[in-house]
């Protein structure tokens, strides 16, 4: 039997399955609708993509390395009740380690091979998916390296080794003492952690979030009356403020705010025994960015009763 567009698109709309699958579905059923319901639902495929539309921003966070490299990564779920879940948090920690293979892109761990599955990371998720019952799906995922040095880490309301909600990743070059190296650089992770930076130096912050930001004070200024060359004064140094308080190196250390971080990590330097290069960052904070929908609980409630 043929299948057809209209078939596919129907047995799409019951079943939310992705395009492909429902073609496969119908070409394996002989293009028995209810078969292919039911086929789609023996592979798990259309339990999972059914759930695929629901907001997931909880999950966990995940990190492994070793000492000059390190990758962090982003598993998201719909409820926090599954980031307890023994199996959620093998397969973040699972596939943490499978993207210390990859160059740390979401979409080549994505693609990567899963050993204990032998599917890929994407496949691995879905069936995932099917097996406990949420949505779920690998959001982010970063690395950092250095060829002499160390790739620091933290993670903070941790809920088991290496998992949490928020993780950090900092990047020192330097030929000295590894283990204060580190010591130095998980302190700098926690400062990151803490105030957020948007770049390591001040020249490497986005230039579109910079001019924006020039923009927004030009406007401000312009209220006061002043003249133009008086403006222009009044904006650069605001926005010199402005960089001292968004770039990391700048920014007052939170272990102690006496110092800079740039000047914490210089004084580290006689500890380490060497000069210490910041050179990258990370920071992943769980569901940042997902835009939440505002549930209706007595809804939720009444279609729950409905079955």
């Amino acid at each position: 039997m043929t299948v057809t567009a209209a078939m596919v698109k129907e047995l799409r709309e019951k079943t939310g399955a992705g395009m492909m699958d429902c073609k496969k579905a119908l070409a394996e059923t002989n293009g028995d609708m209810e078969a292919a319901i039911d086929w789609l639902r023996a592979k798990g495929i259309a339990k999972a993509d059914k759930k695929s539309g629901r907001t997931a921003a909880e999950g966990l966070i995940g990190i492994t390395g070793s000492d000059n490299k390190a990758v962090v990564v982003e598993i998201n779920s719909e409820t926090d009740f599954v980031a307890r879940n023994e199996a959620f948090q093998d397969l973040v920690r699972g596939v943490a380690e499978v993207a210390m293979g990859t160059d740390g892109s979401v979409e080549a761990v994505a693609a990567a091979n899963y050993p204990a599955t032998g599917k890929s990371v994407q496949d691995t998720v879905t069936d995932a998916v099917a097996t406990i019952g949420e949505n779920i799906n690998l959001r982010r995922s970063a690395m950092l390296s250095v060829d002499d040095g160390v790739v620091a880490s933290y993670i903070h309301n941790g809920v088991a080794d290496g998992l949490g909600r928020l993780g950090v990743l900092v990047a020192l070059k330097s030929t000295g003492d590894k283990a204060a190296l580190n010591a130095i650089g998980r302190q700098v992770a926690m400062h990151v952690a803490a105030t957020n930076p948007l770049a390591v130096r001040a020249e490497e912050v986005d230039a579109a979030v910079a001019e924006r930001e020039r923009n927004v004070f030009i406007e401000q200024s312009r209220e006061s009356g002043k003249p133009d060359n008086i403006i222009e004064k009044m904006v650069e140094g605001r926005m010199r403020k402005f960089f001292e308080e968004v770039a990391l190196l700048s920014q007052a250390f939170v272990i102690n705010p006496d110092l800079t971080v740039a000047a914490a990590v210089k004084e580290a330097e006689a500890t380490v025994g060497a000069p210490i290069e910041v050179v990258g960052m990370v920071r992943l904070m769980l569901g940042e960015g997902v835009e939440k929908e505002a549930g209706d609980f007595a809804a939720e409630v009444a279609a729950a009763a409905k079955g």
